[in-house]
């Protein structure tokens, strides 16, 4: 399904922005592109998202910057860089030959630097409370198209109901009318009065093309495309399926059709489950 939201707030004088958006996919497939500072938080998104959300192909993009006129004010970490230098004393002392730690080298260290306006738990903190806010109105926005889905697809459904109802009644005069030409022919045929053998064949005829059951099938699946619908939440993989029984059942339908009615009706609903089905593709 598609959504799409975005949050900003200012923190630790830094404006931070928060962009959700998601395109139509079949499974789920969650992308982030986060600044440094708020790397570390991707597997508690990723989590939080998984757990409200089973379709779509997801970015979560996050942006950090300074405020205007402000400049950031780096501070050493202490501790790790008398580590660092403890350890590169060893390492000449022990190696010869070995080479200091240059100073760029030590202030890329990772970890090393502190930005007052972009690092810390409470950065985090905040980062993650607006995540949230973002994640809520995202939801939101998808259920919104969902509930539009919901009614497309809803309109489809009463349409092939009310094929089924208007064919439904023609079915037994279609395969009367059709056993009678048929009788007449097998008389033409077979050059013979033997209306046993003529009534054998006309029955076995009726057997293969009554639909009754395929009616009934498509009638039980338009009632639990209903309850589906009506029920709410994920529903998009149990309506794919429904959509595959759907057409199998108007296939059957029409292959077994012995007038243009029955012809005309298996293709209508035919075009009518096509069109569910790729508004299903797109349904959380």
């Amino acid at each position: 399904m598609t959504g799409y939201a975005s949050r900003t707030a200012e923190v630790f004088r830094a404006s931070l922005s928060i962009e959700l958006k998601s395109v139509n996919s079949r499974f789920l497939d969650l992308t982030f592109r986060l600044p440094d500072d708020l790397r570390s938080l991707e597997p508690l998104l990723r989590e939080r998202i998984a757990a409200r959300a089973q379709r779509g192909k997801i970015e979560c993009r996050m942006s950090l910057v300074p405020a205007a006129g402000v400049a950031a004010r780096l501070k050493l970490n202490e501790q790790l860089l008398s580590a660092l230098a403890d350890a590169s004393r060893h390492i000449q002392t022990s190696i010869q030959g070995a080479q200091a730690l240059r100073v760029g080298e030590v202030l890329n260290w990772p970890g090393m630097l502190a930005d007052e306006a972009g690092a810390g738990e409470s950065l985090r903190e905040a980062a993650t409370a607006l995540f949230g806010e973002t994640l809520r109105d995202f939801l939101d926005s998808r259920a919104r198209e969902g509930a539009k889905l919901k009614a497309v697809i809803g309109e489809r459904v009463a349409g092939i109901r009310r094929v089924l109802g208007r064919v439904a009644p023609l079915v037994p005069e279609a395969i009367r009318a059709h056993q009678e030409k048929l009788g007449a022919r097998l008389r033409e045929a077979l050059a013979s009065d033997d209306e046993d053998r003529i009534r054998q064949e006309i029955a076995v005829f009726g057997v293969k093309v009554d639909v009754a059951e395929e009616i009934s099938r498509l009638e039980l699946h338009l009632v639990e495309a209903d309850r589906i619908l009506e029920a709410g939440g994920a529903a998009g993989k149990r309506l794919d399926f429904l959509m595959q029984e759907l057409n199998r059942e108007a296939n059957t339908l029409g292959s077994k059709s012995v007038s243009k009615e029955l012809s005309d009706a298996s293709l209508e609903m035919k075009l009518l489950v096509e069109q569910m089905r790729e508004q299903v593709q797109n349904i959380e």
